[in-house]
């Protein structure tokens, strides 16, 4: 799965701009000060959905904390591990401590395989679940809106894209590239 780490703006129905949050944030903060009267929207390209950022926060650039200012979590931070609660009855934490090398080891073990065996589904269901939520927002009142959420959920490329063809021409091209571009070998 190659996962988006971009984010796309749309000013009314016209792609402003896509990749990292930062770039089109400056994008749309140019694109604000000029005096546009169109809305303009920010999508996260991994969710589908519009997400609220404060351009005053583009004028000064944020400073992280030193090592020795941030605060220290509970795991193995520099691994990458975070230690968080789950919870089970007494009878799997029975079968997960009685496995080698103790219970962190086996639901590892555990999420990975699961990972393995169900990753192209998850693919398709997160893909699916992205373009709807863009579609909602810049196309659910367009024609043909309900056709091509039935086509998309059935992942069926060629009604969907057949239904969308009269939709504005980028709002058309993300809902496609949000929903199948991930699925393409």
């Amino acid at each position: 799965m190659k996962p988006f780490t971009e984010f796309t703006a749309f000013e009314g129905t016209r792609r402003l701009a896509g990749g990292p949050l930062h770039e089109v944030a400056t994008r749309v903060k140019s694109v604000l000060d000029g005096g546009t009267t169109e809305p303009v929207l920010i999508y996260d390209d991994a969710t589908g959905r519009v997400i609220d950022i404060d351009m005053r926060q583009l004028e000064a650039p944020a400073v992280a904390p030193s090592a020795d200012e941030a605060p220290r979590g509970r795991g193995r931070p520099k691994l990458g591990v975070v230690a968080r609660e789950v919870t089970l009855l007494p009878r799997h934490w029975d079968w997960l401590n009685s496995q080698p090398g103790g219970a962190s080891v086996a639901l590892r073990k555990l999420v990975d395989e699961a990972r393995r065996t169900s990753g192209a589904r998850d693919r398709l269901r997160t893909a699916q679940e992205a373009a709807y939520h863009f579609m909602s927002a810049m196309a659910g009142n367009l024609p043909g809106f309900e056709d091509a959420s039935r086509a998309l959920f059935a992942s069926d490329r060629r009604r969907f894209s057949e239904v969308i063809a009269a939709w504005p021409e980028d709002v058309r091209d993300h809902a496609i590239k949000l929903a199948f571009s991930d699925l393409e070998p």
